[in-house]
């Protein structure tokens, strides 16, 4: 069973990826592109100019894990969590659920992946700390106070304030949340 659910998540990450390949191109006549990764080492770089770098996902040469964080906090994380992390290599995409405006995160290269767990583990230890449940964060909003993250008890996708306790739910699950996903410019 977990097997298929890290698949279907995986899938859906995939499929969305896609779609906002597929909106680029028709806004703009190219592939998805970056001002903040220009300059940044990527086997996603497929062009770049003076301004930002264009890219499209790729498959990791290696396997993009998790690990680290649960060997870091001995704790066993959600399995939508790894195939999320480790699915592809991609830059993060700017994105809209129910209207509300995000940016997901995404692996950009095999060494960013070390970088990625390592500001989980500093998110974890953050909400042991403060005595939160344990999230792991997928997206940014608009606002610096306030992430996009996946419970790691229940699997919920939630808006939560950094910090506080103040969460509300976004989707029942990450597969949910990834189909409910917009892609934006």
């Amino acid at each position: 069973m977990r097997d298929i659910m890290d698949e279907q998540v995986s899938q859906a990450l995939r499929v969305f990826t896609q779609r906002y390949i597929a909106y680029w191109h028709m806004r703009t006549g190219r592939p998805p592109a970056s001002k903040a990764l220009l300059g940044v080492s990527s086997p996603c770089v497929v062009d770049e100019d003076d301004e930002q770098v264009y890219w499209l996902p790729r498959q990791p040469e290696g396997e993009l894990t998790l690990a680290g964080v649960e060997r870091a906090l001995e704790l066993q994380l959600q399995p939508a969590a790894w195939a999320f992390y480790g699915s592809q290599l991609a830059g993060d995409m700017l994105a809209s659920l129910d209207g509300r405006p995000l940016e997901l995160l995404q692996v950009w290269s095999e060494p960013d992946g070390i970088r990625i767990q390592e500001n989980l583990i500093g998110h974890l230890l953050m909400q042991k700390r403060l005595k939160l449940p344990p999230t792991l964060f997928i997206a940014t909003t608009d606002s610096e106070l306030s992430l996009v993250s996946l419970s790691n008890l229940t699997g919920e996708v939630m808006l939560e304030e950094i910090g506080r306790k103040s969460r509300s739910i976004l989707a029942p699950s990450l597969l949910d949340f990834l189909d409910r996903l917009e892609p934006r410019v």
